[in-house]
């Protein structure tokens, strides 16, 4: 399948308890073909194996598994788009690296890079209030997230804002996702 211009992906990120994958779905149920690619459900899908980091801390096995699923995202996201469909990531993405590598395999795509910022407080409340996690041992994520991706794509602090809110301004404010090409 051709396009008369690059196919467009976005990636939602922002650490656990932030709101991506509501936000992500909520974004994907506002056009006419969309699909939703959930990282850490993708992460699942292996079954014997599994590496998931420990304290929020990625090295040896688990970081080539983050890194598989980062690489399996682009394919299926490139695989949407040539469908017609715009898809919309959903992953913890707190390195420039791990940036670096989404704009690799989907290089040629449009890719907009939305970060939602909600206060730590905020963030650690909603991550308590779902359960499963532990928001605490994530924490030091958000210092690393505002660090290495300060500048590059829109930042939203929802931390006021619901679902529908939060959507309503990204799609205000996209033209400050697009990241430049590489």
């Amino acid at each position: 399948m051709t396009f008369g211009r690059p196919p467009e992906v976005w990636l939602v990120t922002g650490i656990p308890g932030a709101g991506k994958t509501s936000v992500a779905r909520a974004l994907a149920e506002r056009l006419d073909r969309s699909a939703v690619i959930e990282g850490d459900a993708l992460r699942a899908w292996v079954v014997r194996g599994a590496a998931w980091p420990e304290g929020g801390t990625l090295d040896g096995e688990a970081e080539r598994q983050y890194e598989l699923a980062i690489r399996n995202m682009c394919l299926l996201a490139r695989s949407y788009a040539e469908g017609g469909f715009t898809p919309f990531l959903d992953l913890v993405v707190v390195t420039r690296y791990h940036l670096e590598a989404f704009r690799g395999y989907l290089r040629g795509a449009r890719l907009r890079l939305v970060v939602l910022a909600p206060s730590i407080e905020v963030t650690l409340e909603r991550d308590r209030a779902r359960g499963g996690k532990t928001g605490e041992a994530w924490a030091q994520l958000d210092v690393t997230l505002r660090g290495e991706l300060a500048g590059l794509g829109l930042w939203v602090d929802s931390s006021t804002l619901s679902v529908e809110q939060t959507v309503d301004v990204i799609l205000d404010r996209q033209a400050e996702a697009l990241l430049p090409p590489l």
